[in-house]
């Protein structure tokens, strides 16, 4: 009885311990890809205020939209690779609806920081650019991983979990194909 209580223990924790260590990954390659979108969406930032005149909101705006088509690609591709890759035009119009919203939350700290206080030089935009970016990067890990790029379902559900419909019907496909295979084997025999 000692024994199989602490394997009991063990299973659980070996469980949570690898759950923690794939989310784990999952923020650092999120990172990865939200930092290399941090600099294209600053650096574009700056081009377009200096190089257009642009008030400050609209070019931030643009460098936004720009870095979104960016980070979209390196999340399909690096951070979200494994995850579920149907319904392709679900996947792009939730992504376009939270990359707003995020837009939304980034800009709107930029314009209450500018219009609002008035704090517009060019290192009180790019501080205030930075806490936009900082805000909306929380709201978009938790929408992207939840909505975006879901997780496809594990291929051995847990013990007194239910299987997911797909896995049983690939399991009635390949029973009913051996079923045939040995009706058709015994029926050679018989002949």
């Amino acid at each position: 009885m000692g024994s199989a209580s602490s394997g009991l223990r063990t299973r659980p924790r070996g469980a949570v311990r690898r759950r923690f260590d794939q989310l784990l990954r999952e923020v650092a390659k999120f990172g990865a890809v939200g930092g290399a979108g941090l600099l294209v969406n600053l650096v574009t930032f700056n081009l377009v205020r200096h190089a257009t005149g642009l008030q400050v909101v609209r070019a931030s705006v643009i460098a936004t939209i720009v870095a979104i088509v960016f980070n979209y690609v390196g999340f399909r591709y690096f951070t979200y690779r494994d995850r579920d890759r149907g319904g392709r035009t679900r996947e792009m119009t939730l992504f376009v609806l939270f990359s707003a919203v995020g837009l939304v939350i980034e800009n709107g700290v930029l314009y209450v920081a500018t219009y609002g206080f008035g704090w517009d030089s060019q290192l009180q935009s790019n501080v205030f650019k930075f806490v936009g970016i900082g805000v909306a990067t929380l709201f978009r890990f938790w929408s992207y991983r939840t909505w975006v790029f879901r997780t496809l379902p594990d291929e051995e559900p847990a013990a007194g979990q239910p299987e997911p419909e797909a896995v049983l019907r690939t399991r009635a496909v390949v029973d009913a194909a051996e079923a045939r295979a040995r009706h058709e084997r015994a029926r050679a025999r018989a002949n």
